[in-house]
C-alpha cells in the first residue's frame, strides 16, 4: 500500500543523519480506545491507507495485544514523512512506526536493530527483503507487505487501436498518442510523474548508486530518456490533472486513461470496474542497455530508539508482525492485493495464485527492484526534482542531473565520508 498521496510531496529533508530539523508533530490520527497516557502505553504511526477497512484492521490488531494499550496515529494529508521525521526529533516520538528502510535512520540512531526478534524466522523472509533492511550488519525493520507496481492497460482499447503492450519507452510514447481521444488520455503516470523516476533510471541501464555508494544514475542513456519523457509530456497524451494521484485507481476505473502506473494494491478495484479487460506489464525498456523494470516497494515496521519502553515496543512488533500470521495474511490479502514477505504466508495466499494476481507475482519476481537502504529521502527528493526540471519545465537534462548530483553527493558525504 502506498502513501495515500503522491511521492512528490516529500520535502527536502536534511540535517544530521540526513533528516530535517522540523517542528514538533501536532496531534493527528486517533486512539485505539483502551486508555492512554500510562507508562504501559505504546504509540504507533501509520500513514492513511486508502483501501476501505485498513484503519479499522490496524486498530483491531492493536486492541488484541494484551500487554499494552496501543494508540494509533493514523496520519492523513500529504506530508507523512515530514511529520514522522519531525516527531522522531522531538520528545514525543512514536514507539513504533511504519516506513521504508533508509540508512539515515540508523546513522542518526533513531531506530533500534531487530535481529533478535527476526532471527527465529529469518529463513522464512524473502531474501531481498532481508537484504534491503540490513545496514551496518544488522536488521533494522520487519517487512509487512511487498507492493510491486505495474503499468495497467485496457486490453480492449489497445486492441481497438491495433496496438500491442509497449515494450520500449518509444513504443509507450506512440501508444499513448494513439490511445488519446477527446475523452480519454492515453497514459497516467501520476500528476507529477515522479514515481516513475526509478524505472526510468533502471530502464536506461543505470542504477541509483554503485556498490561503493557513488552516483550511478547520471548516464548519457538516462539523460536521453529524460528527453524522451519531455516529448511525452508535451504530446498531450498524458493525464496530468487527475482527482487523485497514481496510487489511486479511480482515473483508470473511470475511463480517464487507457493506461496507468499503479500498484498491486489497486488490482481488485480495477478488476471490479473492468473485469478481465485489464493487462499488466512492467515499465518498458528505456534504452538499449536497459530493460523492463518495476518498483517492488512496500512498508516495514520499525522501533524508535526513543520508545518509552524499547523492549515492550519490540515485543509488540514481534507479536504482530512475526507471531500473528493470521493478521499478517489478513493485512496482505483483504485490503487490496499485496505480496506477503513471509514465504510460508505467501505459499498459502490463494488469492495470488491465479489470474492477473498470479501474473503480477511472476512479474514482481522477474523484474522487481527492492529498496536500496542507502538511497535516502534527500536523494529521493533530488531525483524527483530532476523530473520536475527536465521533463515538466524543459531544463536541459544534463543541467538538471548536474544540479541533482550536488545534493546527492552532499548526502553521500554526510553519510559515508
Amino acid at each position: 500500500m502506498p502513501p495515500r498521496s503522491s511521492f512528490d510531496r516529500r520535502a527536502f529533508l536534511r540535517a544530521a543523519g540526513g533528516l530535517a530539523a522540523l517542528g514538533a508533530l501536532g496531534a493527528c490520527g486517533s486512539n485505539t480506545g483502551r486508555g492512554g497516557g500510562g507508562s504501559g502505553d505504546l504509540t504507533q504511526y501509520f500513514h492513511a491507507y486508502g483501501e476501505e477497512g485498513t484503519q479499522q484492521a490496524i486498530k483491531r490488531y492493536a486492541k488484541a495485544f494484551g500487554k499494552a494499550d496501543v494508540r494509533t496515529q493514523w496520519i492523513t494529508g500529504s506530508n507523512f514523512e515530514s511529520k514522522l521525521f519531525s516527531a522522531l526529533l522531538s520528545s514525543d516520538a512514536p514507539d513504533v512506526f511504519e516506513f521504508h528502510p533508509q540508512i539515515q535512520l540508523v546513522k542518526a540512531e533513531q531506530i533500534v536493530p531487530l535481529d533478535d526478534i527476526i532471527e527465529p524466522v529469518k529463513d522464512d523472509f524473502v531474501e531481498a527483503d532481508l537484504t534491503s533492511h540490513t545496514m551496518d550488519g544488522k536488521i533494522w525493520g520487519v517487512r509487512m507487505i511487498d507492493d510491486p507496481k505495474f503499468l495497467y492497460y485496457r486490453k480492449s482499447l489497445l486492441d481497438k487501436a491495433g496496438l500491442k503492450p509497449p515494450g520500449t519507452l518509444d513504443e509507450l510514447v506512440e501508444a499513448s498518442r494513439k490511445l488519446t481521444t477527446d475523452k480519454v488520455k492515453g497514459l497516467f503516470l501520476g500528476n507529477n510523474l515522479v514515481d516513475v523516476a526509478r524505472p526510468l533510471i533502471w530502464g536506461s541501464g543505470a542504477d541509483l548508486l554503485t556498490e561503493k555508494n557513488e552516483i550511478a544514475y547520471h548516464t548519457d542513456a538516462f539523460a536521453a530518456t529524460l528527453g524522451t519523457m519531455r516529448t511525452l509530456f508535451k504530446s498531450g497524451s498524458l493525464l496530468l490533472d487527475a482527482p487523485a494521484d497514481y496510487w489511486d485507481p479511480s482515473a483508470f476505473n473511470q475511463g480517464l486513461a487507457a493506461m496507468q502506473w499503479c500498484g498491486m494494491w489497486a488490482m481488485p478495484a480495477m478488476q471490479k470496474a473492468h473485469g478481465d479487460d485489464i493487462g499488466i506489464i512492467p515499465f518498458p525498456q528505456c534504452a538499449d542497455a536497459g530493460g523492463p523494470s518495476l518498483i517492488n516497494g512496500g512498508w516495514s515496521m520499525f522501533v524508535s530508539a526513543k520508545a518509552k519502553d524499547v523492549d515492550l515496543a519490540k515485543e509488540y512488533v514481534k507479536w504482530l508482525w512475526i507471531d500473528q500470521t493470521e493478521y499478517q495474511e489478513d493485512w496482505a490479502l483483504n485490503y487490496g492485493f499485496h505480496i506477503p514477505p513471509r514465504k510460508s504466508i505467501a505459499a498459502k495466499a490463494d488469492k495470488l495464485k491465479t489470474g492477473l494476481a498470479a501474473e503480477g507475482v511472476e512479474l514482481a519476481g522477474k523484474y522487481g527492484r527492492f529498496d536500496n537502504p542507502h538511497w535516502t529521502q534527500a536523494m529521493i527528493t533530488a531525483v524527483e526534482k530532476v523530473i520536475a526540471d527536465a521533463v515538466r519545465s524543459g531544463m536541459a537534462p544534463e543541467a538538471a542531473l548536474d544540479k541533482c548530483d550536488k545534493t546527492v553527493n552532499r548526502e553521500l558525504t554526510s553519510l559515508f565520508g
